[in-house]
C-alpha cells in the first residue's frame, strides 16, 4: 500500500505561490503530520482505532499546535512530522468535546513556523480557500466553501455553524483550511459523501466534501485549555448514544458499551421522541434538549417507541471524558 507521501494532487488542483499574495510555502510548512498510538483498552479503541493519523497546525512558537480531538483521544504516544521528515514526540494537552479541537505541545524543537490565525466569520460561500494536509504543495488542495451552516454528528456532536468546502481532501483530519491572505480559519473535521452533503452538486452529480470547524471557536476556550486540560464550565451530559435523524425523532443505531444509556435500558432500535416530555426536531435539537435538562450527571427523561409501543427511560447521564484515559507527560 502507497503510503501518505506517495500520492499527490494534480497540478492544475494544487495552489500556485505566483497565484497567493502571501508565502505559500511558509504556510504550508505549519502543517504537521499526527501519528498517535491509544492503548487497545482505551474506551474509544473499538470506534477510532488505535493508530491514528492525520494532521496539525502549529499555532504557537513554543510548538503548541491544534488539531481536530479525535486523533488524539487517549492517545498513549503522539509524533509530530514537519514538512523536512524532522519528527518529534508530543503531549496532548486538552481535547474539546464542544468544539472538537484539539491541542497538542511538541516536546522537542521543532523547526515549523507558527501559522497566522485568521476568522472565518465574514467568509462567504463560493469563496476559495486552500485545504492542506502534511506534505507541502503536493498535499494542497485549491477548494471552496459551498456551504456555512449548522451540523449535527450522530456522536452527540453540534456546531451552530460549521463550513463545508468541496473537492474533498482525502486526508482531511486536522488539516489546515487557510483564506486568501494565507491565514488559518478552519480545521478539517469529517469527509461527507455527496448524498450527505446538502445537494451540492456539480454536472449533474452530488459532490463529496469536507466538513471543517471553524477557528473561531478555539480563541475563547484557549486559555482554558492551556490552563486546565478542558475549557472550566460545567461537563455537558452525555448518554453515550449513536443516533439517526428519523421522521419522527431520533433512531438509535448504536451504544457505547456500558455508558449510559446502554446502563439504562435503551436498545439499538429504539426511536426517541422526546427529551423531558418535549418532542424533538432532528439530532440538533434533541442534544441540545438532553444538554438543557443540566450538567453531567442529571437524568435525561427519554420518551421512545419500542417495537410499536411507547415507553418512558431516564438515564442517568455522564462526563464523557470520565470513561476517556487520561494523557500522560511523556
Amino acid at each position: 500500500m502507497a503510503s501518505r507521501r506517495d500520492w499527490a494532487f494534480p497540478a492544475e488542483s494544487q495552489p500556485r505561490p505566483q497565484d497567493m499574495p502571501f508565502d505559500l510555502d511558509q504556510a504550508l510548512a505549519s502543517v504537521l503530520a499526527v501519528h498517535t498510538r491509544i492503548p487497545s483498552d482505551a474506551f474509544t479503541a473499538g470506534v477510532l482505532g488505535t493508530e491514528r493519523e492525520g494532521n496539525g497546525v502549529v499555532i504557537g512558537k513554543d510548538g503548541l499546535a491544534v488539531t481536530i480531538g479525535y486523533l488524539i483521544t487517549e492517545a498513549e504516544s503522539i509524533w509530530l512530522t514537519t514538512g523536512d521528515g524532522i519528527a518529534v514526540p508530543a503531549h496532548a494537552v486538552a481535547y474539546d468535546q464542544a468544539t472538537g479541537f484539539g491541542l497538542v505541545q511538541a516536546l522537542g524543537e521543532l523547526p515549523a513556523p507558527p501559522i497566522e490565525i485568521g476568522s472565518a466569520e465574514r467568509l462567504e460561500p463560493g469563496e476559495t480557500v486552500i485545504f492542506a494536509g502534511h506534505g507541502g504543495r503536493r498535499h494542497a488542495l485549491v477548494a471552496q466553501v459551498v456551504a456555512k451552516r449548522e451540523f449535527a454528528g450522530y456522536w452527540e456532536y453540534v456546531l451552530d455553524e460549521a463550513l463545508f468546502t468541496a473537492p474533498a481532501h482525502p486526508h482531511w483530519g486536522g488539516g489546515a483550511v487557510l483564506d486568501r491572505h494565507g491565514r488559518l480559519i478552519g480545521i478539517g473535521s469529517l469527509f461527507l459523501r455527496g448524498s450527505d452533503f446538502g445537494g451540492i452538486e456539480k454536472e449533474g452529480k452530488a459532490i463529496d466534501g469536507n466538513m471543517v470547524v471553524p477557528i473561531d471557536l478555539l480563541e475563547p476556550i484557549l486559555p482554558d485549555l492551556l490552563r486546565f486540560g478542558r475549557v472550566n464550565r460545567p461537563a455537558r451530559p452525555w448518554l453515550g448514544l449513536y443516533v439517526a435523524e428519523t421522521q419522527p425523532g431520533a433512531a438509535v443505531a448504536g451504544l457505547a458499551e456500558d455508558g449510559p444509556a446502554d446502563r439504562a435500558g435503551v436498545q439499538v432500535g429504539d426511536v426517541i421522541l422526546e427529551v423531558g416530555g418535549e418532542p424533538i426536531g432532528g439530532l440538533a435539537d434533541f442534544f441540545r434538549k438532553a444538554w438543557a435538562q443540566g450538567a453531567a450527571g442529571v437524568e435525561v427523561p427519554l420518551t421512545l417507541v419500542r417495537e410499536g409501543e411507547v415507553t418512558e427511560i431516564r438515564v442517568r447521564s455522564a462526563d464523557r471524558e470520565s470513561f476517556f484515559k487520561k494523557p500522560r507527560l511523556h
